[in-house]
């Protein structure tokens, strides 16, 4: 985990050792400063040594402090620039693991999850970075040189540390194995919190259609509520350090004072030198305090940390496994041999079962099936988006997994059944499909998916802004642009996962006969709940409960197939 997290560092690593040499300075001179007052006192002040002594004596001790200010404004520059530089490539390690993701490792984890991953557990584990780096070197230096000066100055009266430093550290050890769990439990609440927001967000209008913002305050406030008890809940171990601390320190100086005092009444001991040990006392007991900060702050954010290296440490479902890192597909063919599927890897719970079937380069093929039939699934098969369980998936006359990730994924393009676009243009978005793509090639993709007449409809046609997620366009104007990106691609299988169900009918018609005409030599799978935009399919899948139920032509289908001929005699039913 450590040598993960440290690997961060990377090109701030000079001030990530700058920071404790800095510490190391300011702590020298902290420690020194005790020692040149006890002499002012005793020599100057109470002695013989005269006032060109304490004048001397005091500018030294001016200087040191000077000195030490600047050791500790140079450490905190560094320090911060360390931590901040750390955090940004662990974020950035962290965001490229998640594009790393297959679809399953995706599902394994929530969206909110990973965003709080991301930002608040990440911040965590700065804090605790800067921290370690500025008290871990300081604090100990402190606690050493403290001690061995009070040691010089009065051996009696060091053995008070006994009795302080035990109980200290009882204490501090009971705080930290009780409170890790409940900020493990706390940051798993902050994950509930985020996801209620976000879904709020993103589903505003369907809220407001339904007049339900209060329901929506209402549950956001319990989630906001159940964060605040558990941070209370955690908080309540973690204040006891402070006064602790505080009983520990008075109680060791009123000690002092008093044994101290003892001795210099008795003539053996010096008032300076009693200072001093009082300064050097408060030092030692601040150190710890410091260390007990340090473990307090490890203890908040290991929950982090452990949350962050369970991202980092996922094991990628699907990896690039091909033996020649060239291997292209060469066309559009598909073929599945016994294929099965189980999101839960499990065959006793199969989502797709024993599929068998072969499609020719160029084709066009349509699939029809119930809700939960399985039709997104198998598709994702084909551009490798998950793995099969058993048997084979091949693209080209090849295995999906011969070719590496990027070769099979640019000659597949999808038009998923949800419809994304980016904040951005309108162009800006179609280039994702292609980065190199001309103005031409854009419009020709656009004219083919019935896009290009209402993308000039807009004042800035092709540079119109579309917001966030193209929240000013429809739902069918969205499904239109996303099938344009997908062509832009010039794969070699197109596969379009319902992506004209927002569509009118007419429009839908053109697409296909556009398709039709232009992409005859490109490979289309056309996922429907209308028959009449599969109708004209070289063939049609008709799946059911992960099975494939029949493939054959439309004609043959209504003659033969019960499940094609019920859902196509109640659509007719419904146009009439």
């Amino acid at each position: 985990m450590i040598k993960q997290l440290a690997g961060c560092i990377g090109e701030y690593k000079k001030y990530a050792i700058l920071t404790p040499i800095a510490m190391v300075g300011e702590v020298l001179m902290e420690i020194l400063i005790p020692f040149i007052m006890a002499a002012i006192i005793d020599n100057g002040i109470l002695g013989t040594a005269g006032s060109s002594y304490i004048i001397k004596m005091g500018t030294l001790m001016i200087g040191m402090a000077v000195i030490s200010l600047m050791f500790g404004a140079f450490g905190g520059r560094f320090a911060a620039k360390a931590s901040m530089g750390f955090s940004k490539n662990l974020r950035k390690k962290l965001f490229d693991k998640v594009q790393d993701f297959s679809f399953s490792n995706v599902d394994k984890y929530s969206t909110p999850s990973l965003v709080t991953r991301l930002t608040t557990d990440v911040t965590n584990t700065q804090n605790a970075f800067m921290m370690f780096i500025r008290m871990a070197f300081r604090a100990p230096i402190m606690l050493i040189g403290a001690t061995a000066m009070a040691i010089i100055i009065n051996v009696k009266l060091s053995s008070v540390f006994l009795i302080a430093i035990p109980l200290l550290g009882i204490s501090l050890y009971f705080i930290m194995t009780h409170a890790h769990p409940r900020f493990r439990a706390m940051l798993k609440l902050y994950d509930r919190m985020n996801s209620d927001v976000q879904e709020n967000l993103v589903n505003i209008r369907v809220v407001k259609a339904f007049v339900r913002e209060d329901f929506e305050i209402k549950k956001f406030c319990a989630s906001a509520d159940s964060v605040r008890k558990a941070q209370v809940f955690a908080e309540k171990l973690i204040i006891l350090n402070g006064p602790l601390m505080q009983l520990s320190m008075y109680g060791c100086i009123i000690a002092i004072l008093w044994f101290g005092g003892d001795m210099v009444m008795g003539g053996s001991f010096e008032i300076g030198k009693l200072s001093s040990f009082i300064n050097y006392i408060t030092q030692i007991l601040m150190s710890l305090m410091m260390i007990s900060m340090i473990f307090i702050m490890l203890v908040i954010s290991m929950a982090s940390i452990n949350r962050i290296t369970e991202v980092l440490n996922e094991e990628i479902d699907i990896k690039d496994t091909a033996s020649n890192q060239e291997t292209t597909v060469k066309d559009g063919s598909i073929e599945f041999r016994e294929v099965s599927f189980s999101y839960a890897k499990d065959e006793d719970n199969l989502t797709l079962s024993h599929v068998n079937l072969s499609i020719k380069s160029g084709e066009t093929i349509g699939i029809i099936g119930g809700t939960g039939s399985s039709k997104t699934t198998l598709v994702q098969l084909i551009p490798r988006l998950y793995d099969v369980l058993e048997g084979e998936v091949l693209v080209g006359g090849h295995n999906v997994k011969d070719y590496p990730l990027k070769n099979l994924r640019d000659e597949v393009a999808m038009v998923l059944q949800k419809n994304v676009l980016f904040s951005g243009t309108i162009k800006e978005n179609l280039l994702w499909g292609n980065e190199q793509a001309s103005e031409e090639e854009i419009i020709e993709a656009c004219k083919s998916a019935e896009a290009h007449d209402f993308v000039m409809s807009f004042p800035k046609g092709y540079n119109t802004d579309l917001g966030q997620g193209g929240v000013n366009l429809s739902g069918g104007q969205k499904q239109r642009l996303c099938i344009a990106r997908a062509l832009l691609k010039k794969p070699k299988i197109v596969i379009m996962d319902d992506s004209t169900s927002a569509v009118d009918m007419a429009t839908d018609s053109k697409i296909r006969q556009a398709f039709k005409e232009k992409l005859s030599d490109i490979t289309t799978i056309i996922i429907a709940q209308r028959i009449a935009s599969v109708s004209e399919a070289d063939r049609i899948i008709v799946l059911d409960d992960g099975k494939i139920d029949a493939f054959a032509t439309h004609e043959e289908l209504l003659l033969q197939n019960r499940i094609y001929r019920e859902v196509y005699d109640s659509q007719q039913k419904g146009a009439e």
